[in-house]
C-alpha cells in the first residue's frame, strides 16, 4: 500500500462487472474511480464542480473476480491553482493484493461559467469542512 492512501469505498465485485474472462471488467473498475476521485476532489476542492482533465498510465497489477471485495483509495499530492492531483489504487480487501494504481489523475475546479477557477487550497484536508454550504443546506 502506497504511503498516504486512504481507503475509503469498497465493492463487491458481482457478475454484471465481469468481462468476457469473468474476472472484473476495466472499464467497470475505471467508472467507479473516476467516481470516487471526482466525490474525493469536490471534498477536497469544497466545490461540487469539478471535472476530469487527465488520468495517468493505469497499471492494472492483478486481476479481481466475481464475489471478490475491492476497496479504493485515493490521496491528494499535489494543488495547483485550478487543479488538483490524485494518486489511487485499488486493491483486494483480503489478501491486500494491488489490483490497479494510477499515478495521477487530474481534477479542475469549475466556476460558475464553466470554466476553470483558483480553488485557494494548497493542502489535503481530512474533514469535511470543504463540502461546499449548498449541498449541505440540500440535505436538510
Amino acid at each position: 500500500m502506497a504511503k498516504g492512501i486512504t481507503f475509503h469505498t469498497r465493492k463487491w465485485v458481482r457478475p454484471e462487472d465481469l468481462n468476457a474472462n469473468g474476472t472484473l471488467f476495466g472499464g467497470s473498475l475505471l467508472r467507479w474511480i473516476d467516481e470516487e476521485a471526482a466525490i474525493y476532489s469536490i471534498i477536497q476542492l469544497g466545490n461540487k464542480h469539478v471535472v476530469t482533465k487527465f488520468m495517468s498510465e493505469i497499471n492494472f497489477i492483478a486481476s479481481a473476480k466475481e464475489g471478490d471485495l475491492i476497496e479504493m483509495g485515493l490521496t491528494a499530492i499535489d494543488f495547483g491553482r485550478t487543479s488538483v492531483t490524485l494518486r489511487a489504487e485499488v486493491r483486494n480487501i483480503f489478501t491486500q493484493e494491488s489490483i490497479l494504481t494510477i499515478e495521477k489523475i487530474v481534477f479542475v475546479n469549475i466556476g460558475e461559467d464553466g470554466k476553470p477557477e483558483p480553488h485557494g487550497y494548497d493542502h489535503i484536508t481530512y474533514t469535511r469542512d470543504r463540502i461546499p454550504l449548498e449541498i449541505t443546506k440540500s440535505l436538510i
